[in-house]
């Protein structure tokens, strides 16, 4: 049958054959799927990067055990088995164990038996492996294809499934380490199962594991960066002191090079254990260890005196890692010993990070992409204007020959108004078009509604009209239903959202409120960050002293007030209000 191992599997006995994937000269010992020694024996005595103290083997878990957790929901309590039991690099548990925990994190449907098989005929018009070279998709980095010594054909198997993978999401445009990991999976189990544990990971929506984009990949890095500035402090301070003329960034850009192609085979293995489970926060505290091992060594071997690393400390630390004094049972117990990293401070400083270059990218690319946000071409389309026209109480748009007029309380505003407000969104939304997703006028006045017809799009632009005609409202970068959405404590999440909300209003005055990051890197604390916030009682957006929009369950009251995310002024006159009209539009093909 198409893509099986050439491999038996006897999870009780033991019993193995050689992987046709894996180098035999890195040796014969690799096995079932496509990594399990034939005996402790060959290990070490063949490679001695795989060796593991002699004696007897602790008393380790089963899969079965994990498995029964897994399907209670327990995963705190796999998350500590993980991190606790260090399963020898040989055994079969892995086979079974890294595909229950990546299937955890799948999004989409259960895809049918033989869903990958069809991909792999549809992109390459055969089932069958070609001998020639695979082409890879251009999200892939040529100069980090690591293979781990799989073999020619265990490369190609490697080259097809990540081509099948761009070909099912051709959102991914970058992301490097998509292909190690692959690699990494290609030791344990099928080229199906690889497959579909990387699909898991890709489209998880409640953890982070694969970036799958430039700007995430650097994002990624500035917050490891970030991290290490204080949880590392005294490394970070040597390693600019001693490398003076080298700017940080240049050695944080290499962070998970220092893990996956730095680190021996086992340490990876263990680490992509808890990896698999726990996400990308897994992969921060292993660097932040690291960094920490490397300043140690640094001040007692010569081999990394500040004369012999000065002049290439990023190529240094992948040196040191290959040779890491440590065992993989001791770098886990630092990474998860490491206190104040909690998965909720490495989002802020993931989404502030990630708030400040998207918002720079908006500003940096200047006139040209302001102009072009102000071109009649980028404005809602004719048809667009009618419609909204037509459903529209707050924000009317017509065409009219030589002018298209914005008609709020009887007042009729030319062009340049909807140029204005048109051009206060991020220029990639303006190149879509509106689309009205809830009016009280049509739909009610209840959030439960409003909740049903809004909550997944993204983003969404709310307009207010007040019952004393003030105009304003607010643009929304994150669906409204990450409310919904928990911590690893259970726990929902107060503030959601992202630097790319902003505040508005238009009637009396015309203004834009962005978030108050945006042009300052200082750490402006917790209540910068207070985007947008909702339950089963309320909406708001924007907080710290005072909540810009708040609005009531029946979306009848509402109250504004001056705010620290956006460093507003209340944004009616009387701060408390009430809605005449709201209406909600989300951007069509977003």
């Amino acid at each position: 049958m198409v893509g099986k191992i050439i491999a038996l599997r006897d999870m009780d006995n033991f019993s193995r054959r050689s992987s046709v994937y894996v180098d035999p000269e890195c040796d014969k010992f690799f096995e079932m799927p496509l990594f399990i020694a034939a005996s402790t024996t060959d290990m070490t005595t063949k490679c001695q990067c795989w060796q593991f103290s002699p004696g007897k083997e602790p008393a380790l878990r089963s899969f079965t055990e994990i498995q029964q957790l897994l399907q209670q929901g327990k995963k705190r309590d796999v998350k500590s088995i993980l991190r606790e039991n260090s399963w020898p690099i040989n055994s079969p548990i892995r086979a079974q164990l890294w595909p229950a925990l990546c299937a955890q994190h799948q999004t989409k449907q259960n895809m049918l038996d033989g869903f990958y098989w069809d991909m792999v005929h549809q992109v390459f018009g055969t089932t069958e492996l070609s001998d020639k070279p695979i082409m890879l998709p251009a999200f892939v980095d040529p100069a980090h294809c690591l293979t781990y010594h799989l073999t020619r054909t265990g490369r190609s198997v490697a080259d097809r499934i990540v081509n099948v993978l761009g070909y099912d999401c051709p959102d991914i445009t970058y992301s490097p380490v998509l292909y190690p990991i692959t690699s990494i999976l290609l030791h344990f189990m099928s080229e199906e199962e690889a497959y579909h544990c990387l699909a898991a990971l890709v489209g998880s929506k409640e953890k982070v594991f694969i970036k799958q984009t430039k700007l995430q990949h650097e994002v990624t890095w500035k917050t490891v960066m970030q991290i290490a500035k204080k949880h590392s402090k005294n490394a970070v301070t040597y390693f600019q002191r001693i490398c003076p003329g080298v700017k940080l960034e240049r050695v944080f850009m290499d962070w998970c090079w220092w893990i996956l192609a730095g680190l021996p085979f086992q340490h990876l293995v263990r680490i992509m254990d808890c990896y698999f489970h726990e996400g990308i926060k897994v992969l921060y505290r292993v660097a932040l260890v690291i960094i920490n091992l490397f300043h140690k060594e640094c001040q007692s071997n010569n081999e990394w005196s500040p004369d012999n690393i000065k002049n290439d400390i990023g190529n240094a630390l992948i040196k040191f890692c290959k040779k890491i004094p440590v065992s993989p049972t001791k770098l886990l117990h630092a990474a998860f010993s490491i206190r104040g990293l909690s998965s909720t401070y490495i989002s802020r400083i993931f989404m502030k990070t990630e708030m400040i270059l998207k918002s720079r990218s908006v500003l940096n690319n200047g006139s040209k992409q302001l102009v072009k946000s102000r071109s009649s071409d980028n404005l809602p389309s004719s048809q667009s204007q009618v419609n909204i026209q037509m459903m529209s109480h707050t924000l009317t748009i017509r065409e009219n020959h030589s002018f298209i007029g914005v008609h709020l309380m009887g007042k009729r505003w030319h062009r340049i108004e909807l140029f204005t407000l048109w051009s206060w969104l991020p220029v990639r939304i303006t190149m879509y078009q509106p689309v009205l997703l809830y009016t009280t006028e049509e739909h009610g006045c209840s959030l439960t509604t409003f909740y049903v017809r809004v909550e997944q799009h993204e983003p969404t632009l709310m307009m207010i009209k007040t019952c004393n005609n003030e105009v304003f409202g607010a643009y929304c970068s994150t669906r409204w239903f990450e409310r919904n959405v928990k911590d690893d404590k259970g726990q929902r999440q107060a503030y959601f959202g992202t630097g790319e909300t902003f505040l508005f209003s238009l009637y009396p005055e015309r203004a834009k409120y962005p978030w108050v990051g945006i042009e300052n890197e200082k750490d402006l604390g917790h209540a910068s960050e207070l985007f947008m916030a909702a339950d089963s009682k309320m909406i708001t957006i924007g907080g710290g002293e005072g909540q810009a929009i708040w609005m009531d369950e029946n979306i009848r009251f509402g109250k504004t007030d001056s705010c620290k995310t956006f460093n507003n002024p209340p944004l009616c006159p009387s701060g408390d209000f009430e809605i005449r009209v709201l209406e909600v539009y989300g951007f069509d093909g977003v």
